[in-house]
């Protein structure tokens, strides 16, 4: 997975999108394009998608805290990825849309279970108080779910922008 200098720099720019995007959106709770993006990145970028989806990580580290809330962003977004990662390549076009939207939002509506065995460890909840917060926490993931399968419709349009630089920059490249 080396790097040229020029993914270096795009990479960069769509994590810091990403982190922009959030920060944006954190007017609306549970509300984001984290999703949209994590799909679209790995669709066209396959492994090479954790560089931006890292920088993301690193930025909100950076900028919000280094705190126990942060640990599972190591991980949660990764799952995300590996779930985008066994789609199949060659999807029919008119199903693309709907599974993109229905993995996003699944990744929304599981979020706090995908989130809750890290706190139970560091807060050193047993099996009932992890199950207690789950429970707690679902009205907010009921919210984070619907929210990104909604914003899902977005992923196929991110994709074929990105596909259109990507094949627009290496035929470029072969003129040079």
């Amino acid at each position: 997975m080396k790097l040229t200098t020029r993914e270096t720099a795009i990479f960069a720019m769509l994590g810091a999108v990403m982190y922009c995007s959030k920060m944006i959106m954190e007017l609306i709770p549970n509300v984001h394009l984290l999703g949209v993006f994590i799909i679209s990145f790995t669709v066209v970028y396959r492994k090479k998608a954790l560089y931006p989806i890292y920088v993301f990580v690193l930025l909100t580290g950076i900028y919000a805290g280094f705190a126990s809330w942060w640990i599972p962003y190591l991980y949660v977004w990764t799952m995300l990825w590996g779930a985008a990662m066994l789609l199949p390549k060659h999807m029919p076009k008119k199903v693309q849309p709907i599974v993109y939207m229905l993995v996003c939002g699944a990744h929304g509506l599981l979020y706090g279970i995908l989130y809750a065995p890290s706190q139970a460890l560091l807060y050193g909840l047993s099996f009932e108080g992890m199950i207690a917060w789950i429970m707690a926490g679902f009205p907010w993931d009921v919210i984070h779910g619907v929210s990104n399968f909604f914003c899902g419709i977005m992923i196929v349009p991110i994709i074929s922008i990105l596909r259109y630089v990507e094949d627009r920059t290496a035929r470029n490249e072969s003129r040079s």
